[in-house]
């Protein structure tokens, strides 16, 4: 059976990134949950998906030149906070696994110890679009699980999956083929589509074999699915 990611927490029907998202996410019975990290100025891990805070917030500014405190100070929709990974961690702990893309420079080694701490390092598969950021967590932790995220696969696509350490490989759905997911599977790489949004590209990405679907409307996927 194909599971379901809840894109940034459901991001179609609530704010991105944010706490309220990750609960729905949880209510509605996703498999899992993406969320997105960068660093502070001080160091803290924020769950954002931009570089700035100016289109997700009522603020402007680039994230990594912000102290969480100014970041923590805006409001992320409906009166939501950019939240911090420990936060996103203490909710979605037990009930729903979490991917966490590596989004900002020098993530790495930050995300895996506060995804260590927290004893859920079987509950959380990092991803990126930077092979060396997977490689580096790899290096830091063989036991971690990675994901290697593309939006334009080329011929060398599931090799350098591989070379990371990848157990996955997740490719923009309009980008994805048959052929490339038969590869992947033949060199013993998961396989998921992101991020289609509506009923006819779900059942196209179902017939291609995907393993993993990501989408901004999972309640709509899962009623689909029929387990809603």
């Amino acid at each position: 059976m194909v599971e379901v990611i809840a894109h940034r927490g459901a991001a179609a029907l609530e704010p991105e990134n944010t706490l309220r998202g990750f609960r729905r996410a949880v209510e509605l019975g996703a498999d899992w949950t993406e969320c997105d990290v960068h660093l502070t100025a001080d160091g803290r891990l924020v769950v954002i998906h931009d570089e700035t805070v100016d289109r997700t917030t009522d603020g402007t500014g680039a994230v990594g030149e912000m102290p969480l405190e100014q970041v923590r100070a805006l409001d992320a929709g409906g009166g939501e906070r950019v939240p911090t990974l420990q936060e996103v961690l203490q909710l979605v702990r037990g009930r729903i696994r979490l991917q966490v893309e590596l989004k900002g420079e020098g993530v790495e080694e930050a995300a895996l110890r506060a995804v260590e701490s927290a004893d859920m390092l079987g509950q959380v598969l990092f991803t990126s679009f930077h092979p060396e950021r997977i490689r580096r967590v790899k290096d830091l932790e063989p036991a971690a699980e990675v994901a290697a995220l593309t939006s334009d696969p080329a011929d060398d696509t599931v090799r350098q999956a591989l070379n990371c350490g990848a157990g996955s490989l997740h490719v923009h759905y309009r980008k994805l083929t048959w052929g490339l997911v038969e590869q992947a599977h033949e060199a013993g790489l998961l396989v998921g589509a992101w991020n289609p949004d509506a009923e006819p590209q779900w059942r196209a990405m179902l017939a291609l074999g995907v393993d993993v679907l990501g989408t901004n409307r999972p309640d709509a996927l899962l009623r689909m699915l029929g387990r809603l």
